[in-house]
């Protein structure tokens, strides 16, 4: 397995990021905003890359971490979610879509306040060789809920 231009795409947003992370628990109310920090890597000879997210969250200490890599058999991008806030792991998949430069993944999530399966779907977009974005949706029944978004500036 040799890495191919879908693995390259991730790879142009190695390094490291100041994040902007807008947060809301009630989308009709006003986001909670924080500041983070990622670090992006390709790992495992360039197939795989570990994205590793630190800051605060609602006043609380928050920790992240992703391994997102497309498995050429398949045709599709896959990755998981782990994080200090709940216990379980999120799996996703999808498409990357070069006309708008961006990779939409879907999957499912246990809500650790509720213990109830979430489908949601995220949408990253690069917007040039230094800003990046990730928007995430809650999906219910046949409505989506905008419940974060994150906009990445690259460290200088």
């Amino acid at each position: 397995m040799t890495p191919g231009e879908e693995h390259n795409w991730l790879a142009s947003m190695d390094g490291e990021w100041d994040a902007t992370v807008k947060m809301w628990m009630d989308p009709m109310q006003p986001p909670n905003v924080s500041k983070a920090t990622t670090k992006n890597e390709m790992i495992m000879g360039g197939l795989y890359q570990r994205s590793s997210h630190s800051g605060n969250m609602m006043g609380m200490p928050f920790m992240g971490e992703s391994i997102t890599g497309y498995d050429k058999s398949q045709k599709k991008f896959l990755a998981t979610w782990i994080d200090n806030f709940g216990s379980s792991i999120m799996f996703m998949e999808g498409q990357y879509n070069p006309e708008t430069n961006s990779l939409t993944l879907e999957g499912n999530m246990i809500d650790p306040a509720t213990g109830k399966n979430l489908h949601v779907r995220e949408v990253f977009t690069k917007t040039s060789e230094n800003t990046h974005s990730f928007i995430m949706y809650i999906i219910q029944e046949d409505e989506e809920i905008k419940n974060m978004e994150i906009t990445y500036i690259r460290k200088k």
